[in-house]
């Protein structure tokens, strides 16, 4: 008897559900792999203040002086 799957008796339902499995982890893997690659930085709105202040100060826009006082009213740090 054959109970309506055919010759194989659903064995190819199976090998398909295996592929597609398959398919499914190939492509996870290679959004992984290039998420990985290419990390994404989160900054707060005080992360990129006191970057942009860093990047200011390392072009010479600003000097030593200003910087420490920028950084501390960002960071709240008390100016002695």
């Amino acid at each position: 008897m054959m109970y309506g799957f055919g010759m194989n008796g659903g064995w190819w339902l199976i090998g398909m559900g295996m592929m597609v499995l398959f398919l499914i982890a190939i492509i996870l893997l290679v959004i992984w792999a290039v998420r990985s690659m290419y990390p994404r930085q989160k900054f707060s709105g005080h992360d990129q203040a006191l970057e942009t202040l860093r990047q200011r100060y390392a072009a010479g826009e600003i000097n030593a002086a200003e910087y420490e006082q920028a950084r501390a009213r960002l960071e709240e740090i008390p100016v002695g």
